[in-house]
């Protein structure tokens, strides 16, 4: 299952070194939607490996706004601490995945 991600935990997730996946979504957003079944999956499918999880922007826009998240869904791909890679906009599981398997 994917994490939560939200404006007090965000920081603190990204300390642990380990691969972070960030989706960028909200309730309302029909193609956030069509994403959130994959990015479960791919939680599930890399628990361990990397740490994927959802960040309502409604809800967090501290870290919204520190990522400069102006689209949604918005996937943010970090490494050690840092922003290594973005996806704007929906994306097929397998566009999603190998941007992953780069990064383990």
């Amino acid at each position: 299952m994917a994490k939560e991600f939200t404006d007090s935990n965000f920081e603190e997730l990204l300390a642990n070194n380990v691969v972070v996946v960030a989706d960028f979504w909200a309730n309302w957003c029909g193609p956030c939607r069509m994403v959130t079944p994959i990015i479960e999956e791919l939680a599930s499918e890399y628990e361990g490996k990397a740490l994927i999880g959802k960040v309502d922007v409604d809800d967090n826009n501290d870290v919204a706004s520190k990522y400069g998240i102006r689209n949604i869904p918005t996937i943010l791909f970090f490494k050690n601490g840092e922003i290594v890679d973005k996806q704007v906009g929906a994306a097929p599981k397998n566009t999603i995945e190998d941007k992953i398997k780069a990064l383990l």
